[in-house]
């Protein structure tokens, strides 16, 4: 017997399924925000990675830059012995680009840079450009004044990591006589 004012529920589910509903959008939503987080994540990886082959090979072109200032010209040899490079042919192409892509010499290993898991063995090479006026029109004054001209090297050092990130940085270097 039923209780007078009550009637038989008319009810088919309909609150499941728009519980349902809800939770598929809600699942969406946390799926997307989770690959943006991840791509976030990869992001932040390279730049630290890249900022790491920055720091290795701007620290192999000052050691780079040291070398250069100690050497005297008589140093040199055509054939880069030792990361220390004869001028650089004016009609061919930068001696530089080359050298980059290769594995062995002229590279010189700088000092290790590591950071957490990641090492790097950062490389450098100087080539000498000549000599040029240490500061503008020292060379056309009579008599040419004292410590006018010095030698001119580039330094070109690279960093690194296999399969992360490299970086090349290069420096027009003056060492006083």
């Amino acid at each position: 017997m039923r209780a007078k004012g009550f009637r038989q529920s008319t009810q088919r589910g309909v609150a499941l399924v728009m519980v349902l509903v809800l939770l598929l959008v809600v699942t969406l939503l946390g799926l997307a925000s989770m690959r943006g987080v991840l791509l976030e994540e990869r992001m932040s990886a390279a730049l630290y990675d890249r900022s790491l082959m920055f720091q290795a090979a701007e620290a192999a072109l000052r050691e780079g830059e040291a070398v250069a200032a100690d050497s005297r010209r008589g140093d040199y040899t055509a054939t880069c012995g030792a990361g220390l490079c004869d001028v650089p042919n004016p009609d061919g192409a930068d001696d530089w680009v080359d050298r980059w892509h290769q594995a062995a010499p002229p590279y010189v290993a700088a000092a290790t840079v590591k950071s957490g898991d990641l090492e790097v063995q950062p490389e450098y090479f100087i080539e000498y450009i000549g000599l040029y006026p240490n500061w503008v029109g020292c060379d056309r004054s009579e008599p040419m004044q004292v410590g006018c001209m010095g030698p001119r090297y580039r330094v070109t050092a690279r960093a690194r990591a296999a399969g992360r990130s490299e970086v090349m940085l290069q420096s027009s270097f003056t060492s006083p006589e």
